[in-house]
């Protein structure tokens, strides 16, 4: 028997018993499906969160509180605008710094009121960090250095606080406090389903006595270009090494930064596929079930095939592929259905999920091996019966 034939008396077969094979393949399509979707929501949120890093800005070393490592503990920031100055001048005609720390408040106009992030900047933090003013003006230093009660909106807040109305000049209220408008954001977009659109900048020094604290969150230092990094990343940590104890503070460029959130999402995804995967054993299992209820039913059958002169070769190979087909079809089923769910999740949800192709080949060639392995016991069974006997059973 050449491999065509096989093909089609395997095809004949599991069309004689329709419903049997969909409800057998049933644990392969939601095996498949699976995969296909949880591997393309981590592919999403890995594009989303590369994304937000790059939205940050160009050649920027981050310092940031504790090791950003894989699995490390989150970190109280012990930072203070001393730490901040001192760097300052430390990297003065190499590169330019800003800082922030950040809090969620809630924010009142005469016409709304929104809980949002509060962000307390630097000046300069907009040019650093490549958020530009699209109308309006910039902190300048004597905002800061005088604790003066100013905001700049997104361009979101600006929306919802200010419907209809020029929010410049206006005047909004933070956690009681009234702070005057003097400046619009240009719009960002969101990241991980997180609008940047809805936050508030407010000088630094304004936000830590509103906030009732000291710290700074984050320090941020723009080189000129990506060859100054290195040297300028040494310089950073060997300031910061000579004010805090190892471990207490962390330098990264964004490619290191990306890094980490890389081997984060990987991990994710790799737990995900695997959640998945039970559900392709499950299905796996189901159709090394259903291939031994099927030799038994066609003993006779085989019996007959061999006496005709099948070989056991001819026979292993018929219902093998009958496994093969029967996985086959439920991969291209559930390949499909991953894909439509992925489009609705990218609809529905702010966390967009992206197919790639080698998920879907990766899917399907699962698939396929599935069948191949939970085949082979009950085709290897179904070649080794003895015509004699098979012929003979009732």
């Amino acid at each position: 028997m050449n491999l065509r034939e096989a093909f089609r008396v395997a095809a004949t077969a599991i069309a004689a018993n329709r419903l049997r094979a969909g409800l057998t393949v049933l644990g392969v399509v939601i095996g498949v499906m699976s995969v296909v979707l949880l591997v393309a929501v981590g592919n999403g949120a890995r594009e989303e969160v590369t994304a937000g890093v790059e939205g940050l800005g160009s050649n920027l070393l981050l310092v940031v509180p504790g090791s950003l490592d894989f699995g490390a503990a989150p970190s109280r920031s012990r930072f203070t605008l001393d730490d901040v100055e001192e760097l300052e001048r430390a990297v003065r005609g190499d590169g330019d710094v800003a800082a922030n720390v950040t809090s969620g408040e809630f924010v009142r106009s005469a016409d709304g009121e929104s809980f949002t992030s509060i962000l307390g900047v630097t000046a300069g933090y907009n040019a650093v960090t490549s958020r530009p003013v699209e109308r309006g003006e910039e902190f300048r230093q004597t905002d800061v250095v005088t604790g003066r009660r100013v905001a700049i909106v997104g361009a979101e807040a600006a929306t919802g606080l200010f419907p209809g109305r020029d929010p410049i000049g206006r005047t909004v209220t933070i956690a009681g406090l009234r702070f005057r408008v003097v400046g619009v954001l240009e719009r960002q977009g969101a990241t991980l389903g997180v609008s940047r659109d809805t936050e508030v900048l407010v000088p630094i020094t304004a936000a830590q006595r509103l906030f009732g604290t000291r710290r700074v969150d984050t320090i941020v230092v723009s080189a000129p270009s990506t060859d100054v990094l290195p040297t300028l990343s040494r310089r950073v940590e060997q300031v910061f090494a000579e004010r805090f104890e190892p471990g207490t503070f962390s330098v990264l460029t964004q490619d290191q930064i990306l890094g980490v959130l890389g081997d984060v999402l990987d991990t994710l995804t790799l737990v995900l596929a695997a959640i998945a995967g039970i559900s392709l054993l499950v299905g796996g299992v189901g159709v090394s079930n259903i291939m031994l209820v099927s030799v038994q039913e066609r003993t006779r059958e085989i019996g007959l095939r061999k006496a005709l002169g099948a070989r056991t070769r001819d026979v292993t190979l018929q219902f093998l592929l009958e496994a093969v087909v029967l996985c086959g079809i439920g991969g291209v089923v559930g390949i499909a259905l991953g894909i439509g769910l992925s489009a609705v999740a990218t609809a529905l949800s702010p966390l967009p999920a992206v197919v790639t192709g080698w998920s879907v080949a990766l899917a399907f060639g699962v698939s396929v091996t599935v069948g191949v392995v939970f085949g082979v016991f009950p085709a290897r069974r179904a070649g080794r019966l003895d015509p004699v006997t098979a012929l003979r059973y009732e």
